[in-house]
């Protein structure tokens, strides 16, 4: 029986060919960060690395190249993404050293949906998890943060960076007030992002011993409305939780709403857009 094809796999696929590392300045932004977090974590033995979401690969590079060492599993939902980062880190003069010097076959890439992949993974197959700008695809994140606690040895440590509530500010106040213009309730366009604290307790039921989180608001400057939407489309991640409304058409909702960001939100040069950064990391006991 063959596969169902999910609209988050279509999109991340379509921007696979290009466009994604053309627009993913906060993407590389969010994973410096993650890098720099764990190569000063780096003094424990770590023999087994698993990477959720490798994307392009940006990520899967610094990790081979930093535990030369270990064996790290990278997955993806989207193949058209694992092909990019399989190409970028096999053809890098550093990654490829760190592979070819020790075994050859410690990089392997998965094509699959973590929830549904992490469910049947050996129980204390890991010693550190990492993810970049992926959790907040997660449809069910509390379930799989169990199944992610399951897959860790004792000690072992779940580092992530994933959106917060204040991501696209603008575009969501925007909307908001066209709706209220035309006395109609505010619907959601795009997705809805965890807090902090939400996390935090998802990781406490989980059974993670510790949290850490920071924070980081990046201000992003575009050229106009539809240029900051292309861009946001070029990376896969147009999804929205709005249904039609009946009496408003999407052509005069998006008109009201290029023109209230443009009245609010401009600045010398375009347009803002915020985007809320969160690092977090979580361990579980080494009992």
């Amino acid at each position: 029986m063959s596969r169902k094809i999910t609209d988050i796999e279509r999109q991340f696929n379509r921007s696979s060919a290009g466009s994604y590392d053309i627009h993913a300045n906060v993407q590389r932004i969010m994973a410096e960060q993650l890098a720099k977090t764990l190569i000063a974590w780096k003094g424990e033995e770590t023999s087994n690395i698993l990477e959720i979401g490798c994307g392009t690969g940006t990520l899967t590079r610094i990790l081979v190249n930093e535990w030369s060492k270990a064996s790290i599993t990278a997955l993806d939902i989207a193949p058209g993404m694992i092909k990019v980062a399989e190409q970028r880190v096999r053809s890098g003069t550093a990654s490829h050293l760190a592979i070819s010097q020790s075994k050859p076959d410690r990089l392997s890439f998965i094509h699959a949906d973590v929830e549904k992949w992490s469910a049947d993974v050996q129980a204390a197959s890991f010693d550190l998890i990492v993810s970049s700008a992926c959790f907040q695809w997660l449809k069910n994140p509390r379930q799989t943060l169990r199944h992610l606690r399951q897959m860790l040895r004792p000690g072992g440590l779940l580092v992530f960076t994933t959106f917060g509530p204040r991501t696209f500010y603008e575009l969501h106040q925007s909307f908001h007030d066209v709706y209220r213009t035309m006395d109609m309730e505010p619907q959601r366009h795009g997705l809805s992002f965890q807090t902090d604290y939400e996390w935090k307790t998802s990781l406490m039921e989980a059974g993670f011993s510790s949290f850490h989180k920071e924070r980081l608001i990046q201000k992003e400057i575009y050229a106009s409305v539809r240029d900051f939407l292309l861009s946001v489309k070029a990376m896969g991640a147009s999804t929205s939780e709005a249904a039609a409304t009946p009496g408003l058409s999407s052509r005069r909702l998006f008109a009201g709403m290029f023109k209230a960001y443009e009245e609010k939100f401009s600045l010398q040069g375009g347009i803002a857009a915020t985007y809320d950064l969160l690092l977090i990391q979580a361990r579980v006991s080494h009992e």
